[in-house]
Formats: structure tokens, sequence, C-alpha cells
């Protein structure tokens, strides 16, 4: 018997492949600080050597969008070498692979430029070149500044192994020729090394450029090199005089901690006082800076016989007794006519001789630590004055009534008050802050006296 065959059921459609999405994983990307490092150079032999140190920057992840990051790159390694006798640049980039994930690819060559603009270079062997073709760039550039100062300074010391006649300061007004094409090439170290800084108005003639200039022996002519500089802004005070303002200070890293900062600044004073201007002030000082200059105008200030007066008298005053037990604390500030003799012979602006004033008190304190305590007081009083407007008072005790369903003569709260003000009755409140802001006080009255602590001793070792 035949066995029957079933005849084949037609095909149907396919079914439908399901779709695998893959998913990179995450970029977590990487700061611009970890894998960037910059290098100063003065010769070609330098570039590329292992001798040659990277230099600090300010934070570079400021320059990069967002978070700071550079995002699609593996392994990546940025260094970059700045001439810094034509102050051109070159970034070496390597790295080891590209994902274009979900936060793309750092453009690289626009974020580096919108450091170094058009000092930048594309190629290493146009790099090198520079030293070569550009090593009179400097020279040429100053050659209309003015010298206003060459050699050693009385009572300065430089702690470098040049000599002190191989030092220039020049001045050039922003507008003269050549110093905005000057500054434009400046500008990459200010953004990088100067912090919170932003390039100057090169339009603006009323801007100066101070130049701490090296020259260095070489073949044929002189081989000139920026040590330093600083940009500085003269603007009008009614009714005839002009006033200084330093806006950016700026000794290239190669040079630092070895006095070049103090010379450059001491320069700056003795023209401020030679152009009878009306004061020197500087525009946010970094605490660094501030240092340096406080050493300087505590030098200045103790040579400066017309005030010892007014010090010695506010020194007697402290070393009567105990202040902390005193209602009110005297203020020790200097009287006004001190502060305006220091500035129209100094040209010391008034904040700055206020906070020299603490550090003039704290060294004719002998011996300081018998009157440390008074002193601390001063110093709180002072902090208090410039923080919350308060002076200290000790406290004084207060009879406020209060409402009562007992005996109302026999009702009574006693509190202290500071700063002797009479008690408001219907408003009597507690400051629920108040522990905090002590404890902050305290903070920033140690802070003060460790400040003042280092200058006296720098000063002192001199």
């Amino acid at each position: 018997m035949a066995q029957k065959h079933q005849s084949a059921a037609a095909p149907g459609p396919e079914p439908k492949k399901r779709r695998r999405v893959g998913f990179s994983p995450a970029d977590t990307g990487v700061e611009a600080n970890e894998c960037i490092k910059i290098y100063l150079v003065s010769s070609k032999e330098e570039v590329g050597s292992p001798d040659v140190s990277c230099v600090t920057p300010v934070d570079l992840n400021d320059f990069f969008d967002g978070d700071g990051k550079i995002y699609g790159y593996q392994g990546l390694k940025i260094n970059v070498w700045i001439n810094s006798i034509s102050l051109h640049s070159y970034a070496d980039i390597t790295y080891q692979s590209t994902t274009n994930g979900d936060k793309g690819i750092t453009d690289l060559k626009s974020a580096l430029q919108n450091i170094f603009a058009e000092t930048i270079v594309d190629s290493k062997d146009e790099f090198l070149q520079t030293f070569s073709t550009e090593k009179d760039f400097i020279r040429n550039m100053v050659s209309n500044g003015e010298v206003i100062h060459s050699g050693a300074i009385d009572g300065s010391s430089i702690n470098a192994q040049m000599a002190p006649s191989d030092l220039q300061v020049l001045r050039m007004e922003i507008g003269s020729p050549n110093a905005g094409l000057l500054y434009s090439r400046l500008v990459p170290l200010v953004l990088l090394f100067v912090d919170g800084s932003n390039p100057i108005d090169v339009t603006d003639p009323d801007w100066h450029l101070y130049l701490l200039i090296q020259k260095k022996e070489d073949k044929e002519e002189p081989l000139y090199q920026i040590v330093g500089f600083t940009a500085i802004y003269k603007f009008y005070r009614y009714p005839d005089r002009l006033r200084m303002r330093l806006s950016q200070i700026l000794v290239l890293p190669s040079f630092q901690g070895k006095g070049f900062g103090s010379y450059l600044m001491e320069i700056v004073n003795k023209m401020a006082v030679s152009e009878n201007v009306y004061d020197l002030t500087v525009e946010e000082p970094s605490e660094k800076f501030q240092h340096i200059r406080t050493c300087i105008d505590i030098n200045r200030l103790l040579a400066f016989d017309p005030i010892k007066p007014a010090i010695d008298s506010a020194v007697e005053t402290l070393t009567k007794g105990k202040l902390s037990k005193k209602a009110q604390i005297p203020r020790f500030t200097p009287p006004s006519d001190a502060v305006e003799k220091v500035r129209e012979a100094l040209k010391i602006n008034k904040k700055q001789f206020l906070k020299c004033w603490e550090i003039l008190i704290y060294l004719a304190l002998d011996p300081i630590d018998k009157y440390m305590e008074d002193y601390a007081c001063v110093i709180t009083n002072h902090v208090r004055i410039d923080i919350l407007g308060k002076d200290i008072e000790a406290p004084k005790k207060q009879v406020v009534d209060v409402p009562t369903t007992f005996e109302a003569e026999a009702s009574f709260v006693v509190f202290k008050c500071v700063n002797g003000e009479e008690a408001n009755n219907s408003n009597v409140q507690v400051d629920e802050n108040k522990p905090d802001q002590e404890q902050q006080l305290k903070q920033l009255v140690e802070e003060r006296i460790r400040e003042i602590k280092l200058v006296a001793e720098k000063v002192s070792r001199k």
C-alpha cells in the first residue's frame, strides 16, 4: 500500500528579525589638567628634553566648555611648548584612539587656539625655526620703549645667575608702535599664569606696559628675553591728579622665586613717586603678590620718619593694660595726617597702609609674647569691622521687662548686649547664626595674624 504524501504547505512570511541595539560605554572624559603639560623653553635643544620641567599654570579646565573635560580620546597627551624668546607655541598631541560617544569629540585645535591664538604654529619644524628666525623679536618690539631703569636697586637682591647689569625695565604706552603686537603675544601667558585675569584693551591709550628685560650676550647682538612684565592703567582723579592701578603682573615661571617680582614692584613704586601721582592701587592682588607688595611697603614705612610718633603712641596705648577687660577697645588705626603723609610721599593708598599699620605695631611690640593677647583683640576688632562693620565692646547687662502672670515688679530678664545699645523691650531677638559667625570670625583672625607674622619674619631677616 502506497504511503500518502502530504503536499508541502505554502511558505509564509519570514519572521521579523529583532534589531540589536549596541550601547557604547559612557565617555567620562579626561580633565584638561590631567592630560596637558606646558613647557617654557628658550632654545630648540630644550624642546623634548627630559631636563626641562613642566610649569604649573592656572586651572586649565576653565578653558574647556562645560565641566572642563576633554571627550572622545583614549590615552590623550598634550605637550605644549612655549618659546620664551619669540612667545610662539606648539602643541604636540598624541592619543591611542578616538570614540564619538555621547559627548562627541572635543575640537582640540579650537580649544587651544582660544588660549594661544595666533602664537600657536601647526608643525614642530615651524616651531623650532622660530628660535632662529624670531630670535630678535623682543629686541625689535621694545626698540621704541623708554628705559626707566637699568641694573640693581639699592637694598634689593636678586637670587639668580645673571648680572644686575643685564637687567632693564622699559615702559611702553600700549598705543605706541609694536606695543600692541607684543602684548598680543603675552596674552597666552596672562591667561595661563595670572589667575582670573583678562587681556587689557590695547585700544585704550591709558594702558602702559612695564617690561623687565634680560639682555644676554650673543654672537652678534644681545639676545633680549622677557623676565616679567606688568600692565598699569592711569586714570584721572579730580581735580588735577592721576592715579596708577596695577592690573596685571607676571614673572615668567622660569624666573620666579628669585626676587624679580620685588624688583619690578620697586621700580613701579619709584615711578609713582617720581611722577607724583595721587596714589598706587592694585586690582585684586593674589595672596602671593600681596605678601611681596606688603613686605616692600613695610620696609619703606620703617624708613619713613614722619609716622614714627604715631606708631609709638599706638604701641604705648596697647601696652598699658588688658584691652580685653575694657568696655570698648580702641580702634588702633593710624591718624588721618599719617595716612595723608604716607599717601603723598610714598603713594601707598589708604587701604594698603591700614594693612601695613597692623604689622608696624606688631614689629614695635617687644616682647611680642607679652602683648600678644591684647594685640589679637585689636586684630579681632579690625576684622569684625571689615566684615560686620561693628566694633567689639565688652558685654553690658540690660534689664528688660517681660509680660507675666506673676507680680510685675518681680518679673524681669537680665541679658548682655553689645556696643552699648539700649535694649528694645519689644524686639529682643536671638541670633541663631551667632556661633557660626564667631567661629568664622575666629578663623579670619587667625589667618590675618598668620599673614602678619609671615611678613614680620620676612622683614626682620633683612
